[in-house]
């Protein structure tokens, strides 16, 4: 293996773990999330959901987080909006469900439902430049 190649895997490691890792402060149960605001559901190992997480890591937006691996409440409400699957990322804006969403019909759905968590600037509290 060249020392490249070698590189790019380690790298590749290092962010499958920081992406799996839960965000401080953010990590929450489905019983004590925020409902009226922005709760991301995930599991471990979902790349759709390390790709979803790492792009709202770069955003100001305000949201928890819960692992559906870790609460089986949490489990049941993903299976009730995704017909019977644990299909993640699913993101709730204002109770609303949305089933493995872009960051940018997250951020609309901020825009549109929740405008109180949007800035002055017109643009969500998430959304930078």
């Amino acid at each position: 293996m060249s020392p490249m190649s070698f590189a790019l895997l380690v790298l590749g490691i290092a962010l499958l773990v920081v992406t799996n890792l839960p965000r401080r402060g953010r990590t929450t149960s489905y019983e004590n999330a925020d409902h009226g605001g922005v709760v991301v559901y995930w599991r471990p190992g979902c790349t759709y959901c390390m790709k979803l997480r790492t792009r709202l890591r770069f955003t100001r937006l305000r949201y928890s987080e819960v692992n559906i691996w870790r609460d089986p409440r949490a489990a049941a409400f993903v299976r009730s909006v995704a017909d019977g699957n644990e299909t993640v990322p699913t993101v709730t804006v204002a109770g609303k469900a949305m089933v493995n969403p872009s960051k940018a019909q997250l951020l609309e759905a901020v825009r549109t439902r929740t405008p109180h968590l949007a800035s002055g600037d017109g643009k969500p509290a998430g959304e930078r430049d």
